[in-house]
């Protein structure tokens, strides 16, 4: 190793700052940044750099170059700091540990990023509203609803996207391609954002908790919708009158008394019903001898109270016989008329 390395001896100080180095040649660098020079220009795109080191590493995004190979698996890269960190996926190594928390990361830049969360520090700051952001990329993401930019276009249809990681999964809606394989089952994903919603029907975990009472979800999604029960918010409204639903499918079930829509055909008479669970009620009263019964029919008959066998709604007829009534009035017939009154209850 050098001895002015070693002995800390800094010969060479630039004139324009406070500045030195133990080579004339960093200096040489340095002094660059002052002056502006870029002597080191791309043969491609006319490029031009301050340092060798980093022209040499553009050339390669031009020639594809990936001269530093991987000795764990079959992957190569254009700089050897990136194969540096790649390395650390094999090995598990995290050298950059956070002083604020346990947890450690691979590279000193993620370490910034996250120490961000502590700090509370947004340092991007978005030019065309007041918004700030801790990520550069979270930044460039955001410009974009501003500037309704979408680059990343499929090569299959006309959709567009605003970033890449979005497009090559919609790609495969088109290819096919599911390379996220469920350990548990035979079933496979094409994003692993799915496959790990997935997963929780086999781990049974629910991570999402409602904070207005004692009951876990899943998915994010799931506990969105609970919450509407709690805060009585109801954001799908009925385009035919004012009222609205907390839930898209209690709005389409409600749609259907404007529309007249009743896809629900009884197979054995020519009635048609708007509910499911009326056609499904419908079966087993009129055509007991035809029904069956499912988990799902009882589901059906649980959430549906369309038919309430109550007092106030039955009505009761009797026909007395040529002989009388006894004294506990002795009945022939007994007629029972249900009378079907179809209850608003889509909450």
């Amino acid at each position: 190793m050098n001895s002015r390395i070693l002995s800390g001896d800094n010969p060479y100080q630039c004139s324009q700052c406070d500045k030195s180095f133990t080579k004339l040649s960093n200096l040489e660098n340095h002094n660059r940044i002052h002056t502006g020079e870029k002597p080191y220009q791309c043969s491609y795109c006319y490029k031009a750099f301050t340092k060798k080191g980093n022209f040499k590493s553009h050339i390669r995004t031009h020639t594809g170059e990936k001269p530093y190979q991987c000795s764990h698996c079959e992957k190569s890269f254009a700089e050897s700091y990136t194969l540096k960190y790649h390395i650390r996926i094999h090995t598990g190594d995290k050298p950059y540990q956070c002083d604020q928390c346990d947890k450690s990361f691979k590279d000193n830049s993620t370490l910034k990023k996250h120490s961000r969360i502590h700090t509370g520090e947004k340092p991007y700051q978005c030019s065309q509203c007041d918004k700030y952001f801790t990520l550069k990329c979270n930044l460039k993401k955001h410009t974009m609803t501003h500037t309704g930019e979408k680059p990343y276009h499929c090569s299959y249809c006309d959709k567009s996207f605003k970033e890449n990681k979005t497009r090559t999964i919609h790609t495969r809606i088109h290819t096919g391609e599911k390379p996220y394989q469920c350990s548990q089952c035979d079933k496979s994903f094409k994003d692993n954002s799915t496959l790990k919603n997935h997963t929780r029907i086999h781990s049974g975990e629910k991570p999402y908790q409602c904070n207005q009472c004692d009951k876990y979800f899943s998915l994010k999604s799931y506990l969105k919708k609970h919450t509407m029960i709690h805060i009585g918010m109801k954001p799908f409204q009925c385009s035919h009158c004012d009222k609205s639903f907390s839930k898209i499918d209690t709005l389409k079930i409600h749609t259907s008394i404007h529309t007249g829509e009743k896809p629900y055909q009884c197979s054995h008479c020519d009635k048609t019903f708007a509910k499911k669970c009326n056609h499904t009620r419908h079966i087993k009263t009129l055509h007991r001898q035809h029904s069956y019964t499912t988990k799902e029919n009882e589901m059906d008959s649980q959430l549906c109270d369309t038919y309430s066998l109550n007092e106030s709604e039955v009505e009761v007829k009797t026909e007395q016989t040529d002989s009388g009534t006894s004294e506990t009035g002795s009945l022939s017939k007994l007629k029972i008329e249900v009378k079907e009154e179809p209850i608003d209850r889509y909450e």
